[in-house]
């Protein structure tokens, strides 16, 4: 599929996909308390805070620097009214103090794009269960925000998220946001029998990320393969991804994680990754040779790279 890099998503547009997985925006003020710039940003410092000379509220003193506060106390308000699942999402300018300089002199004001997760995965019904919203559930909804671009996350600590749970987000190398589940000290604070899955980004980098533009559809069936490696236990997914860029073959279309495994049969400090791979042509109805040529070529990087063994 070709991308074009000129084209840019209107903000209606961004707004209308996440409705269409389920979101509902909101919008809140910019001016908030100094005890969530304390939890969701750790601005504990008063030098840290911007304040307003005459807020309109004792609990509206300061103003904000990120958007998740505000969905948090959105999140209550829905509690309260006894709603189950909650999915929302604002887009607003956060406040920061500058050199740079901006529309307000030693201040910047940039547009942010943040949504929260709340309970069922999906919403009841008889043809699916009970389970819980995860961070693999927002994960996916925020790579087809930006679809057909390739996001990539990295492990990350941030103040408003569980230190286990929580990613940092690139789009082309350029660190755009953060995911993760809510902190479980400000779950328990704030009162919420579970936690939610949070995540902001810049909106200005959604808007402006590429679209897709059409390209032939091959008529040939594609050719599907299983293969299941042996790495360390420690070596992350995104790691093994990044050092296969630019290393598969064109006959391989897509490359998808669909199993992890601990345990008996795989070596101590070892797991076990199972991909489902892709191959296709557009012109022509590939042979075995090619096939297997490309898979071989695949496990030969894979374990010049990161030492992986084929599983037995």
């Amino acid at each position: 599929m070709q991308l074009l890099p000129e084209a840019r998503r209107p903000a209606f547009r961004v707004r209308q996909m996440l409705a269409d997985r389920g979101y509902q925006e909101v919008v809140n003020f910019a001016f908030v308390e100094a005890a969530w710039e304390a939890d969701f940003a750790a601005k504990t410092e008063e030098s840290d805070l911007i304040r307003l000379a005459n807020p309109i509220a004792s609990q509206m003193a300061v103003m904000r620097s990120t958007l998740i506060g505000g969905l948090v106390a959105n999140l209550q308000t829905n509690l309260k009214r006894k709603q189950t699942r909650v999915r929302l999402f604002e887009a607003g300018r956060i406040f920061r103090r500058s050199d740079k300089g901006g529309a307000v002199e030693g201040f910047d004001q940039p547009w942010k794009l943040a949504g929260l997760a709340y309970g069922g995965a999906l919403p009841e019904s008889w043809g699916s269960g009970s389970r819980k919203v995860d961070f693999f559930d927002v994960k996916g909804d925020l790579e087809a925000l930006l679809a057909p671009a390739k996001l990539r996350f990295e492990k990350m600590l941030h103040p408003a998220l569980h230190p286990g749970r929580s990613a940092k987000v690139f789009l082309a190398d350029q660190e755009i946001g953060c995911i993760g589940e809510l902190h479980p000290e400000w779950v328990q604070k704030y009162d919420l029998p579970n936690a939610p899955v949070v995540f902001e980004v810049d909106f200005e980098a959604v808007k402006s990320s590429m679209v897709p533009a059409y390209t032939e559809v091959s008529n040939f069936p594609p050719v599907i393969r299983d293969l299941a490696i042996v790495v360390d236990q420690n070596l992350s997914l995104q790691t093994l991804l990044d050092g296969l860029k630019g290393q598969l073959p064109e006959l391989i279309k897509d490359l998808q994680l669909f199993d992890i495994y601990v345990g008996k049969g795989v070596p101590e400090n070892k797991k076990s990754l199972a991909f489902r791979i892709v191959m296709q042509d557009t012109q022509r109805t590939l042979q075995d040779s090619e096939v297997d040529a490309a898979t071989q070529h695949l496990m030969a990087c894979l374990g010049q790279a990161f030492g992986a063994e084929l599983r037995a």
